[in-house]
């Protein structure tokens, strides 16, 4: 059966059948609005991102049970990195007529999948037909206390800088999706990101982060975004970025052509180099989509955070250090200065 068969109003009955019902939730899908019962004490946050088909996604590279999964994930990193437990969200989606009915039920069932992990439930959104692709968008709300609640803007100079798991995977994947490899470790970390939910509330509630980003765009973009709003600057120790087996794997082994958006001819572009296994570090400082909390300490927390995250199963790496200086500043692993050829990803760049 084709959604044109099955009629806009069909299809919003058969995402309702599946929405579990939440004691939060006095009114949900089916009237103008939601009605909501914010918890006592504590404030909402609200996160939205799009995903378009061709910019953030290739239905060639994915099934659509993934793609709803990856959908929410990139909302509940945004609300992780507030130090925020997920709580409602709302889903606006635009398809094509012809596109197969089983598509929607493979997309809703990881998107309701992610959800149910995460504690998030569906509370409405919008359909339409789309006359060109698939068009996603997410809008998630979360709930903390006010005063726990974590910004970009309290870096000081003299704390350190921290990111949780390894860098560098989802980008390598996404080149290895290009190469024709649907599957693996890299694969996996590029269509089906994980959030850092449990870490992104630990550190909060402790009271031990000053700031904090989720990476989305790219480890240098995203703590530039902190240093920014702190007013600060920042030293990062390349030798200490933390990188997976399996992305040094692919970096030693890798002669694949530059990726689309790697070639010469703009601004941030590669300069011209063939493997990221001629310079290892430039992919894990700019590529995006590892959603991993980037974060900020003072230096006496360093054990306390390290016990907090071992207890969540996520390891944590000091990359760096805060400084007083504006700038981000870069030591290759012999002490040198580094300049990267790229800083991260911004949409409206130059290609």
């Amino acid at each position: 059966m084709k959604l044109a068969e099955l009629g806009e109003f069909g299809l919003i009955d058969r995402i309702k059948a599946n929405v579990a019902a939440s004691p939060s939730v006095l009114l949900g899908i089916g009237d103008d609005a939601a009605a909501l019962s914010p918890t006592p004490g504590q404030v909402t946050l609200i996160t939205s991102d799009m995903l378009l088909e061709g910019v953030h996604f290739d239905l060639s590279f994915c099934d659509p049970h993934t793609l709803g999964r990856k959908s929410l994930s990139v909302n509940l990193s945004d609300v992780a990195a507030m130090g925020a437990r997920p709580r409602h969200f709302l889903l606006g989606v635009a398809l094509p007529k012809d596109v197969p009915l089983e598509f929607m039920d493979g997309f809703m069932a990881g998107m309701l999948e992610q959800a149910q992990r995460y504690g998030a439930t569906l509370v409405g959104g919008d359909t339409c037909a789309s006359k060109g692709g698939v068009a996603i968008s997410v809008t998630a709300l979360g709930e903390q206390r006010p005063e726990l609640v974590v910004t970009r803007s309290g870096a000081r100079p003299g704390d350190l800088v921290c990111v949780t798991g390894t860098v560098g995977d989802a980008a390598a994947g996404l080149k290895q999706l290009f190469q024709g490899v649907r599957d693996g470790f890299l694969v996996a970390r590029q269509l089906d990101p994980t959030p850092r939910v449990e870490a992104g509330v630990a550190l909060a509630e402790a009271g031990v982060v000053t700031a904090m980003i989720d990476v989305s765009d790219g480890v240098l973009q995203d703590l530039g975004h902190i240093c920014e709003m702190s007013g600060v600057g920042a030293r990062l120790e390349l030798a200490r970025l933390p990188l997976s087996e399996h992305y040094l794997a692919y970096c030693e082994g890798s002669h694949a052509p530059l990726a689309p958006w790697e070639r010469d001819g703009g601004e941030g572009a590669a300069t011209g180099k063939e493997s990221p296994g001629d310079d290892p570090f430039a992919l894990a400082l700019s590529g995006g989509e590892d959603y991993e909390l980037l974060f900020c300490i003072p230096a006496d927390k360093e054990a306390e955070v390290a016990a907090l995250c071992a207890k969540v199963d996520l390891p944590v790496s000091v990359i760096g250090a805060i400084t007083a200086e504006s700038g981000i500043q870069l030591a290759a692993p012999d002490g040198s200065p580094y300049t990267p050829p790229r800083r991260g990803f911004d949409h409206f760049g130059a290609d």
